[in-house]
């Protein structure tokens, strides 16, 4: 056997190859979640941030974090849940960082294509993503399940640790709330 020794008469002993046999297993197990969660953790990503670049470095931050220490037991028991959670904070530190960062060039894509109101795609799909980081963290996590990821409100309330009816209501708060400013941007124009 490779990498064993055996003393006359002892049993071998796998004790100097374990650590590699473990980290090969969390290897595999690792490439199993990614292949697994990658474009759920994208979408939750993108959905928050309304960013291409930044959901792919979200991305690949939460599994490159997951590489480089053990497998949480959080992840390994409900990966779904756990994914999600760090998705959704790590998108949310990317948008708090990107509001520090004032741009100097405020240079604005000009789509051909505009709607009646005037404004192009890209303002439009802006302005809602501002209207939605307008909502408590909670809300948005609820919003981005059933929109972006179409969960039924069970599932929703099984991943966040709600109830369905909480989920329920705060999906009609959220979308009600949602309306009232985009029709206040549609007033000011």
């Amino acid at each position: 056997m490779a990498g064993t020794v055996v003393v006359s008469g002892e049993e071998p002993s796998l004790t100097a190859t374990e650590p590699s046999v473990r980290r090969g297993q969390f290897a595999l197990e690792l490439e199993r979640t990614f292949e697994q969660y990658y474009q759920f953790v994208y979408r939750t990503a993108y959905t928050l941030t309304g960013s291409a670049e930044d959901a792919e470095d979200v991305t690949q931050t939460i599994f490159m974090r997951l590489l480089a220490t053990e497998f949480p037991p959080d992840l390994q028991r409900n990966p779904e849940p756990y994914l999600f959670r760090a998705a959704f904070n790590l998108s949310l530190n990317t948008i708090r960082q990107r509001k520090r960062h004032v741009l100097t060039d405020n240079i604005e894509l000009i789509d051909e294509r505009t709607v009646a109101t005037g404004l192009s795609a890209d303002e439009i799909d802006r302005r809602l993503h501002e209207a939605i980081h307008e909502l408590n963290p909670a809300a948005t996590q609820i919003l981005i399940l059933r929109y972006v990821h179409n969960y039924s409100l069970a599932d929703i309330a099984r991943l966040t640790g709600t109830t369905r009816s909480t989920v329920a209501v705060s999906l009609f708060r959220s979308r009600a709330r949602l309306k009232k400013l985009v029709r206040a941007w549609w007033e000011d124009k």
